[in-house]
């Protein structure tokens, strides 16, 4: 079975600083890959090619086994492709509702142009319903919402637009433990429909190894360590990332 997402060799070039060099990864159909790295290991570079936000200066991708060029968002977007940014792209004065139909409202047929705020909320609630998200109401403002219930309702408006690949980007950022749960138990019943590829760009270790099947660390632009997550620790990826900050201080 071919890779739901594999990028091979890719490096990435902004004039003189070289952000990604010969960074290859995949992601397996169902799997949880849960990419580690300090701020300015390359993380969020990859993530930006991945998506189609950024072109790569050289390597490949390939989706389902399938070569592809992503030319723009919205070409990652039509080959299954989605992501949920830190700053999770919600309107906080508008309903969970609407910001769940952001940008793809449904219209009704007469009047002609006029908003079907009733299927909107009706899909709404079903979406939330099939992944398990208990919010009071689909009329709620968003800004009403918790942390966790806003990341909740952009992870869920992701996935209701038949993404096969998710991508979260620190989705457990600034988060207590209460809501972290939250999100983690989302991700796990995602994982567990087994439709849906899972890239999720972390700091936090011990969150990511219960989260993910495998872990892979990034450093100045290059992979440094990648296993599954059942075989390493915590312990472990601190020695490595240790070792870093000691020859950087002795260079």
């Amino acid at each position: 079975m071919a890779s739901a997402l594999r990028a091979d060799n890719i490096v990435k070039r902004f004039g003189s600083v070289t952000a990604l060099d010969g960074v290859s990864m995949h992601v397996e159909p169902g799997e949880i890959l849960g990419i580690l790295g300090d701020n300015g290991a390359g993380k969020s570079t990859l993530m930006k090619i991945l998506t189609g936000y950024q072109s790569p200066t050289s390597g490949t991708l390939q989706v389902h086994g399938q070569d592809v060029v992503l030319r723009s968002v919205d070409h990652a977007r039509s080959l299954g492709i989605e992501c949920v940014y830190q700053d999770l792209a919600l309107v906080g004065g508008l309903s969970v509702a609407h910001n769940m139909f952001l940008n793809r409202e449904k219209l009704r047929r007469f009047p002609p142009g006029m908003l079907d705020n009733g299927e909107m909320r009706r899909r709404a609630r079903q979406v939330l319903e099939d992944i398990g998200v208990n919010i009071p109401s689909v009329d709620l403002e968003v800004e009403r919402l918790s942390g966790g219930q806003r990341q909740a309702i952009a992870v869920a408006r992701a996935v209701s637009s038949d993404a096969r690949i998710l991508l979260l980007d620190e989705p457990l950022a600034a988060m207590g433990a209460r809501e972290a749960a939250l999100i983690i138990d989302l991700v796990l019943r995602l994982k567990a429909r087994g439709n849906l590829s899972i890239i999720m760009i972390m700091h936090n270790y011990g969150q990511t190894l219960d989260i993910a099947d495998r872990i892979m660390l990034m450093q100045r632009g290059t992979v440094t360590y990648e296993k599954a997550a059942a075989e390493t620790s915590v312990p472990e990826l601190m020695d490595i990332v240790r070792r870093e900050y000691r020859a950087v201080r002795s260079a």
